[in-house]
């Protein structure tokens, strides 16, 4: 499987890397298997630093290995577990298990902001699933451990003009 990374550097060596912000899926390494999704990373990331550069790192990922050795959670839906999980890692809260990786749903803007209104109790839980659900939803994959970027090998990267 391809996976793809948006950012303004090349990433030959991914990192578990700690962030300020609080994230969906917490705090690692992100990617992705849509390339345009990644292509849309590239922008945000390269507007919040003032950047010109935008680069799509491509990687190699054996999902069926890294499934065998390593712990994953994973969302195939906006579900009831998957609103918990995000709003505990952006409220930054700790979560009852820990994972090597995790598999889901991004909150893009549209999801983003129907999240904050569940967080902020405008909507409840089956409210925010219902509204969910209606939204187009791209993926993303959270490489949590150094064990499980034993996975992640670089294959190339494309600066985009």
């Amino acid at each position: 499987m391809l996976l793809y990374h948006g950012s303004t550097v090349s990433v030959e060596s991914p990192k578990i890397m700690q962030s300020e912000r609080k994230l969906d899926f917490g705090e690692g390494f992100y990617t992705t298997y849509n390339r345009e999704q990644a292509l849309r990373w590239a922008e945000r990331v390269a507007s919040r630093r003032r950047s010109n550069a935008q680069v799509i790192t491509e990687y190699a990922f054996d999902l069926e290995s890294a499934e065998r050795a390593l712990k994953i959670i994973r969302f195939n839906n906006p579900d009831e577990l998957w609103l918990d999980f995000v709003s505990m890692n952006r409220l930054g809260q700790a979560l009852p298990e820990s994972y090597d990786m995790v598999i889901g749903p991004v909150a893009n803007d549209m999801v983003y902001t129907t999240v904050l209104l569940y967080e902020q109790g405008f909507l409840d839980k089956d409210a925010t699933i219902r509204q969910l659900k209606v939204q187009a939803l791209y993926n993303q994959i959270l490489f949590h451990t150094e064990k499980s970027l034993q996975y992640c090998q670089y294959i190339r990267h494309e600066i985009i003009e």
